[in-house]
């Protein structure tokens, strides 16, 4: 089996090979291509991946290239992890955010926005020529915003995919490790939208035991590069449900953009000094073990999850994780056609989505805001209609206002990461 890796030359490269290592055998895995259009990140990363993959007794082929025909001709499965414009546009996202007093990370607000418009044209593009090339393979696509850009390859690129995050598994892994029992004794009820999502129950062994183990997500820890929020007890009578970290940007956004208006650096600035030091790791030639500095990166259970789900869809029986994918009745109030963050029973026949009843009150009104958001975000980036963008941003909960709406359009046409066509 042959994969490949779209943006092969991030820093994130060598934790998806450190799994495919550990399954090479049960994948059956003869190749990996790793593709990227710049050099001198894919270089460093590919010269490292194939050292720890010989120090480790890896037999599969570790091959890197710039032809993007090369890299998809034959590939069974086709990892996208790329980032248009690099650390620097996501950068530039963050500043525009706190220059305009609103949310500019880089899934979520003006940031997740800005990133949609500047990548969904490109992996279109991709879909088009994994058609051609990689007929029939199946897209994992990492690439943020991750639920958006499903939805976009899934409804307009016409190729079999499948989104992922890795925040659904750290909550089970965080879940498991509290209750002191294997992470596949658990199974999460995982319900909404790519960094949007809530557990409405937790089963250990199928028993029902939300009520026992929710104060273990009460002011937990979340990911890298996403602030703190102690909620309190008042919130969890009120939404008796565990909200994914990336929530804090919604019920706490005041208080997160305090945080980072004050804080010196934005979490661009701060990726890419990580990555300096990463960089200088994978291009010295004595190094052969994955590097703990890859923790701070971000993106905790990053292989793991890529890799269960590869193993599902090449399986006869039905493996159950959470993923993005169409919703086809999952969630009954929301179109069939969008994306959602659900958990799936996956298999060499495809996805299908596990419904978990209709959505509650507490949360349906967010997460139908942010889903007409995310539908016009894909609408605008196609059509590059500047009203529909403005439309998309009016609908996002973290704009919040047409000055800033207008504000955040005006900067993206400014500096070319959005061209209208009228």
């Amino acid at each position: 089996m042959k994969v490949a890796v779209i943006g092969g030359g991030s820093s994130y490269t060598p934790e998806l090979l450190d799994g495919f290592i550990e399954r090479e055998r049960s994948l059956g895995l003869r190749e990996v291509v790793l593709h990227d259009i710049a050099p001198e990140r894919l270089g460093p990363v590919a010269g490292f991946c194939r050292r720890m993959a010989r120090h480790r007794g890896a037999e599969f082929r570790i091959v890197d290239t710039l032809d993007l025909d090369e890299a998809l001709a034959g590939a069974a499965f086709v990892v996208t992890q790329i980032r248009v414009g690099g650390q620097e546009a996501r950068h530039r996202d963050e500043a525009r955010g706190l220059r305009l007093g609103i949310v500019g990370q880089e899934t979520t607000g003006e940031g997740g926005f800005a990133k949609a418009i500047r990548t969904i044209p490109v992996v279109l593009d991709l879909a088009r020529q994994v058609r051609e090339r990689a007929p029939g393979a199946w897209v994992i696509n990492f690439t943020n915003p991750s639920g958006i850009v499903t939805e976009a390859l899934l409804r307009f690129g016409r190729v079999p995919t499948v989104g992922l995050c890795n925040v659904p598994a750290e909550m089970k892994m965080e879940t498991a490790a509290a209750l002191g029992v294997p992470p596949e004794a658990v199974e999460l009820d995982y319900v909404g939208l790519n960094h949007l999502g809530w557990v409405r129950r937790i089963l250990v062994h199928g028993e029902d035991i939300t009520d026992r183990v929710l104060g273990a997500f009460r002011g937990g820890r979340g990911p890298k590069n996403v602030p703190e929020v102690d909620y309190g007890p008042d919130f969890f009578e009120a939404l008796p449900m565990i909200p994914s970290p990336y929530l804090r940007y919604y019920y706490a956004t005041d208080e997160v953009l305090r945080e980072l208006q004050a804080a010196p650096k934005t979490r661009a600035q701060v990726v890419m000094e990580i990555e300096e030091a990463l960089f200088a790791y994978y291009r010295d030639p004595a190094t052969v073990e994955k590097p703990a500095l890859l923790s701070e990166r971000g993106g905790a259970w990053y292989s793991r999850v890529a890799l269960d789900v590869i193993e599902g869809l090449l399986s006869p029986r039905p493996r159950r994780e959470v993923v993005n994918t169409l919703n086809r009745g999952a969630v009954p109030q929301v179109p069939d056609d969008a994306v959602v963050e659900v958990r799936a029973d996956l298999s060499s026949h495809g996805v299908v989505p596990v419904g978990g009843g209709p959505l509650p009150e507490e949360i349906l009104g967010l997460m139908r805001q942010v889903k007409a958001y995310e539908r016009l975000t894909i609408e605008a980036a196609i059509t590059r209609s500047r009203g529909k963008a403005l439309a998309a941003l009016l609908a996002n909960p973290l704009v919040r206002t047409l000055d800033k709406a207008r504000a955040v359009l005006e900067d993206l046409i400014a500096c070319g990461d959005f061209v209208p066509a009228e």
